[in-house]
């Protein structure tokens, strides 16, 4: 049953919409856990990754990767690491590139595709650990899709994923979150992106130009003048059409969960590949009608979020 006919995700009455679902929770919701050991991670070209520790002693742990600018403190963060440590797993939330407290030291970003640093994250936490298990949402879900479909079955300690509102299609994903009603989003990222350009600039005035960024308008300008030229791609195009985890899912060998909601406003129709999901042994994919994008609120204080309930079901059993 790699696709699921039904969903029985139930949104609260009052957030109506897929904007109220995407909004509401990012911006008012509150998670309690204990205070993470932060560790810095030193990178093979020198740079660095900041990671944040909830270890417990099991010997399962569960790796979660944020979503665009993110970082590993966020409420949807928070609230898959409380699930998982409730049932007895230690949890590692990582920060990309330039998306902890402190710029990275490269003239480089993260990106949708940059797995080699999740690679370097999970080498270093492995040797502690008997399973591993990857929790990724949005970005972050898609960087763990394509790392998965890249390693098949070569580190066999990963033993399932889990990816949330994920752009399987980077840019259709792209256009969508660019148009009409949805450019509320692509602005709010975008103003961060500037911010982070900006200051790279005084360390690195060739590759981040203020020039080439007074021409930045959209989303698309942004990676076609920053993103895909500053990590060794052409333009945009090319850098969506290479890192795009819709290309990588049938050559996944660890089974895997996508839950995409119908009213996502990041995501693209190509992001619920349903042909394509009913010829996949591996990897599942639930795309309930409500749910926003990284959303999935419960209708109750006192229950899960339906996406954290959902992933600790799926790494804990089978749906």
């Amino acid at each position: 049953m790699p696709l699921l006919s039904q969903s029985s995700y139930q949104r609260p009455k009052w957030l109506f919409n897929g904007h109220l679902e995407t909004i509401y929770p990012a911006l008012f919701r509150q998670v309690y856990v204990p205070i993470p050991t932060r560790e810095r991670v030193e990178t093979t070209d020198e740079d660095f990754l900041d990671i944040d520790w909830y270890r417990s002693g099991s010997s399962r742990l569960v790796i979660i990767s944020h979503g665009l600018e993110g970082n590993s403190s966020r409420p949807y963060i928070l609230g898959m690491v409380k699930e998982f440590l409730k049932y007895g797993f230690d949890v590692l939330a990582w920060n990309y590139r330039g998306c902890g407290e402190e710029l990275n030291r490269k003239p480089i970003f993260y990106h949708s595709g940059a797995t080699y640093d999740l690679d370097q994250v999970v080498k270093h936490a492995a040797p502690a650990y008997e399973e591993i298990f990857l929790v990724g949402f949005s970005l972050g879900g898609n960087l763990t899709l394509k790392y998965l479909g890249e390693i098949k079955n070569t580190l066999p300690k990963i033993k399932k994923a889990v990816a949330i509102s994920v752009p399987l299609d980077l840019g259709k994903s792209c256009e969508k979150i660019s148009s009409g009603q949805n450019l509320i989003y692509s602005k709010r990222f975008l103003q961060t992106l500037v911010k982070k350009v900006e200051r790279k600039a005084d360390l690195f005035p060739d590759e981040f130009s203020l020039e080439k960024l007074k021409k930045v308008k959209t989303l698309r300008d942004f990676d076609d003048i920053f993103t895909g030229p500053l990590h060794g791609f052409s333009d945009a195009e090319e850098y969506y059409q290479v890192n795009s985890s819709l290309q990588f899912l049938d050559k996944i060998e660890v089974p895997s969960f996508i839950l995409n909601a119908q009213n996502d406003p990041f995501l693209s129709e190509t992001c619920f590949p349903e042909k394509l999901a009913q010829k996949l042994d591996l990897v599942h994919f639930e795309f309930p009608k409500h749910g926003g994008h990284v959303g999935f609120t419960s209708p109750s204080k006192e229950k899960s979020y339906y996406s954290e309930a959902r992933a600790v079901e799926f790494i804990t059993h089978d749906l």
